[in-house]
């Protein structure tokens, strides 16, 4: 049986989010907060917050799992936010001298504050819908979700990267559903604000390898079991 789509739990999802985000990035009220990592993760936040609202609203089943598939959390932990925390900072300090692991983390919690309403709320609660549907749906949610949005060529290839980022990191959470897994996924656009040059694409093409063929891995290694099972 087809699950109805409950459109007010994700009105009042985004309605949330969108405040959120608007008081963190349009206003003057976090002005006051000196801690710059805290000022990174009060602009992410409003997603999150939507999702546990809504979820406690409309009492909704939602699994929103940080382990998803895995046995354990320690496992997506190590693969989606040691692995690109270390790499990336131990990079940093390779080339410049400076080993921003804080600033990793940080970007990694941003992330995954984001993929808790993104994917762990709005795909879930959309999952009944056809893929190229929800995968629109969520793309132009999540790209006016930023309110710094202008009609212009800068924008429109930013809406085609949302696009293609709700698509890839949908494929991700449906293979793991882990929050975890797709936060890591998420935020490797996040550590690369400042543009991406020889050593940053290399990071990214390292990490995307590695992180699709531990997908793959894993979801081979579980199929044997699957099949025994039902024998």
């Amino acid at each position: 049986m087809t699950r109805k789509i409950n459109f007010g739990a994700i009105a009042v999802y985004y309605v949330i989010a969108v405040i959120c985000r608007y008081i963190a990035v349009k206003t003057d009220l976090l002005s006051g907060i000196e801690n710059g990592y805290a000022q990174i993760l009060l602009r992410g936040v409003g997603p999150a917050l939507g999702a546990f609202a809504a979820i406690k609203l409309f009492s909704l089943s939602n699994p929103l799992s940080l382990k998803g598939i895995y046995k354990t959390a320690a496992l997506p932990f190590l693969v989606y936010w040691i692995l690109p925390a270390f790499l990336i900072a131990g990079t940093d300090y390779f080339m410049t001298g400076k080993f921003p692991i804080l600033l990793m983390f940080t970007v990694l919690v941003y992330g995954l504050l984001e993929e808790i309403g993104w994917r762990g709320f709005l795909q879930e609660q959309l999952k009944s819908l056809p893929t190229f549907t929800s995968t629109v749906i969520i793309a132009i949610l999540w790209f006016l979700w930023h309110v710094n949005i202008e009609m212009n060529t800068q924008y429109m290839v930013f809406l085609g990267i949302i696009f293609f980022g709700t698509w890839g990191i949908g494929k991700i959470y449906k293979k793991t559903g882990s929050l975890l897994a797709v936060a890591g996924v998420h935020s490797l656009n996040n550590f690369f604000r400042n543009g991406i040059h020889d050593r940053e694409l290399i990071l990214i093409v390292v990490l995307l390898a590695v992180w699709i063929g531990f997908v793959i891995m894993y979801d081979r290694k579980k199929k044997p079991s699957l099949t025994q099972e039902t024998v």
